[in-house]
């Protein structure tokens, strides 16, 4: 079975990808079935993950258009000719028996020339508003997969009968032989019985919220235990920040706040050891919070495309799971009101953790596997 993934080069567009091929690779095992899976595209930093976990990789021009003014729209369009071209050669070679796009820059050519050699498409949005290549890409799709039930309002209404709701994949690998929490708090070199806050600035980090959290960081040391992702361009500079931040502090204030480039494979560790995540708003981060059944604070990105960030974080917010701080009401007093709202009222946190564990769709990357397969059996 020959199966094709596309896709942006962001965690956002590859880790569901991941969490999809452990599914088929499981799903292969017990039905003995032989796997070529493929991934064409631009996967920047993650060609080796996708490598490491079976999927072979086939550099493809990434051209990207913007919904507003840019010089590069126009710089773009020779490049997606060419992608084009490269897809036409490399999907005539590979041949798959089905096209999973997650969408995202450079994904449409493959979706284009799938289509042109007639193999079946199932494209996958994660956010609750869809970007404009999956708009573009539905109408060549056999299949349209969404993460947010109000998504399919966009989607014109002779595609919606094939819009299948199943929320963003996480990878299964995340969620077995998760570690009791006071178990958890203890690998990660924490006080089993202290609060612990996770801040979760996306797989690159936020510079906006780490410098937020240079500010109140002894505040915070002094009444909780914090876990701060800077991603791996701060961490350094967040570091020396630190130093001076807590040069006058006491050395069990200092203890209680920790950094990290970027949360590997302890990120189960991590999700099963907080109290209260706080975090961005991409679809990844929302389903993988919610798998865990955390409170969370939510800060969208102010600049992400077309808003979705901050669509995503109220869509979530109205299942009461999360509290959502815009970056310009991200001030100290609003935030660690918020912080000791939820950590000082056991019955505040208990109700957002239920309303997490309602809201997530844990079997999301099985019903795709799933889909991918019935497609390949048509």
């Amino acid at each position: 079975m020959r199966i094709l993934f596309t896709g942006g080069g962001t965690g956002g567009h590859i880790y569901p990808i991941l969490a999809v091929t452990e599914e088929l690779q499981s799903s292969a095992v017990q039905k003995k079935i032989n796997l070529d899976l493929r991934y064409f595209g631009a996967p920047e930093t993650y060609r080796l993950l996708l490598n490491e976990n079976g999927v072979l990789v086939s550099k493809i021009f990434s051209a990207k258009w913007r919904r507003y003014f840019d010089i590069r729209n126009f710089l773009d369009i020779p490049l997606f000719l060419i992608s084009i071209f490269q897809a036409l050669l490399k999907i005539f070679w590979f041949m798959p028996d089905v096209l999973f796009s997650k969408g995202g820059p450079g994904s449409l050519a493959i979706v284009l020339t799938s289509r042109f050699y007639r193999i079946p498409v199932i494209i996958h949005e994660s956010d609750s508003i869809p970007g404009l290549t999956t708009l573009f890409s539905q109408r060549y799709a056999d299949k349209i997969i969404t993460s947010f039930k109000s998504t399919e309002k966009f989607f014109p209404e002779n595609s919606r009968a094939k819009i299948i709701l199943a929320g963003n994949p996480v990878r299964q690998s995340l969620l077995s032989d998760v570690l009791e929490q006071g178990t958890a708090k203890k690998v990660l070199g924490f006080n089993p019985e202290k609060p612990l806050i996770v801040i979760i600035g996306g797989s690159q980090g936020a510079v906006k919220i780490n410098d937020f959290m240079m500010e109140i960081a002894e505040e915070m040391a002094k009444d909780w235990q914090i876990l701060h992702q800077t991603g791996a361009k701060n961490f350094e500079d967040a570091g020396n920040e630190l130093t001076l931040v807590f040069k006058n502090s006491a050395p069990e204030t200092k203890s209680n706040y920790k950094i990290t480039p970027y949360f590997g494979k302890n990120l189960k560790d991590v999700f099963a050891a907080a109290d209260l995540i706080v975090s961005r708003a991409g679809s990844g981060s929302i389903f993988e919070i919610a798998a865990f059944g955390k409170p969370s604070i939510l800060i969208p990105l102010k600049e992400s495309a077309n808003n979705h960030q901050s669509k995503n974080a109220y869509e979530y917010a109205k299942t009461g799971a999360a509290i959502v701080i815009e970056e310009e009401n991200l001030h100290p007093t609003i935030f660690l009101t918020q912080i000791k709202k939820i950590l000082s009222q056991p019955e505040i946190s208990k109700s957002m953790s239920e309303a997490a564990k309602r809201f997530s769709k844990p079997e999301a990357a099985k019903i795709i596997a799933e889909e991918i397969i019935s497609l390949v059996s048509r």
